[in-house]
């Protein structure tokens, strides 16, 4: 075969190629019942081995210590079966902490959830918008007046309300302006943390180390008293928070579309916020202002599970739990430090990714301008 020949039978395969590609055209996408099967698969995956770590992050919590157990024996004591000592120790001392740690992670992490999509903002979350504070702040004025530890979830549900109504009435006029928002609630937190530190130090000593969990967030010291009343209010706020969904969904679509498709636009609002403010005001209530929990689950249960469901909403609790939990027994058993709370944790994992946020949030209206 000549050069020429062969330079003429190249051409026409690439001129026969370049015309199947012409017919057939670019590789269609995948139709979207295919898309959200696929996405479904990879949250109850997901979900799964959240779970899964939950689960071996509780029993480490509950064998581990100075007073170290065998899995077996610790679940036995659990359930009050084994040695006097060691039910003793995982009843009355472990798991309540254990307990708090799973209930207010799952609590925090789904109020940033809703949170950020009702104000479609990535900065919104209890900690940055002073609801944390305002449920500690609420917490320690019912202990202050020596009221049962079993009103202080209804004192930081209080709290968190008022924190709510601050932010209400100082970013009102900004038409809640995303920037107006995040600088009201920085300093409605800073406030009302100052306001809890003021309270703290004047306490009598034998109430000063008890409010102390309300100035960093701290899971140390916590009681069955404390933790069945959270963990009852909490699963109901919970429940609204999966039966508001659907509606949470159609907000998302924008407030023409979701009043076209018969959605109360403002009645829909008020209880997805008042929803998450329980929530995050319960969480505060078992460990005071934790930092960052509620900011940055959400978006990395977004990075890999995808756009919001209903299942991205249970792998979000799962998730916040995981992290709480997990900064905690960093705190109690790896740190060379002993006695910090977890909120120094928490805040200092958290600080780097709201500083990204910010710059993140700031970079389409640094480019407008130009």
């Amino acid at each position: 075969m000549t050069d020429d020949v062969r330079v003429r039978t190249v051409a026409a395969g690439k001129a026969g190629k370049t015309a199947r590609t012409a017919r057939t055209g670019p590789a269609a996408p995948p139709p979207p019942h295919r898309l959200r099967a696929r996405q479904r698969r990879r949250t109850v995956l997901l979900s799964c081995c959240a779970a899964a770590v939950l689960f071996l992050l509780a029993t480490v919590s509950l064998t581990t210590g100075e007073l170290p157990m065998a899995p077996s024996v610790a679940l036995r004591g659990l359930i009050g079966l084994g040695d006097p000592g060691d039910v003793l120790v995982v009843q009355e001392f472990r798991a309540p902490r254990t307990a708090a740690a799973l209930i207010a992670g799952a609590g925090l992490a789904v109020a940033g959830t809703l949170l950020q999509r009702l104000f479609r903002n990535p900065l919104a979350s209890p900690d940055v918008m002073g609801i944390t504070g305002g449920a500690s702040f609420g917490s320690v004025v019912l202990l202050a007046v020596g009221a049962s530890q079993s009103l202080i979830p209804l004192g930081a549900l209080s709290g968190g309300m008022l924190a709510a109504l601050l932010l209400g009435v100082f970013a009102w006029r900004s038409g809640l302006a995303v920037t107006r928002l995040v600088l009201v609630g920085l300093a409605v937190q800073a406030g009302l943390a100052a306001a809890v530190n003021l309270m703290v130090v004047r306490f009598p000593a034998e109430l000063a180390g008890a409010a102390l969990q309300w100035t960093t967030g701290s899971l140390y010291g916590r009681a069955w008293t404390e933790v069945w009343g959270a963990a009852a209010a909490m699963a109901v706020a919970l429940a609204a928070a999966f039966l508001l969904h659907k509606r949470l969904a159609v907000l998302d679509l924008g407030d023409d579309s979701a009043g076209a498709l018969g959605v109360r636009v403002s009645a829909a609002r008020l209880q997805l916020l008042l929803t998450a403010i329980a929530l995050a005001s319960l969480a505060a209530a078992l460990t005071g202002p934790v930092a960052f929990v509620a900011l940055a689950v959400p978006h990395v249960v977004r990075f890999l599970a995808g756009p919001p469901t209903l299942g991205t909403l249970a792998l979000t609790g799962l998730a916040g739990a995981v992290l709480l939990i997990a900064s905690d027994l960093l705190v109690q058993h790896l740190l060379p430090v002993q006695g910090l709370p977890v909120g120094v944790v928490t805040a200092t994992l958290g600080a780097p990714w709201l500083l990204v946020l910010m710059i993140r949030q700031a970079m389409p209206v640094k480019r407008s301008s130009v």
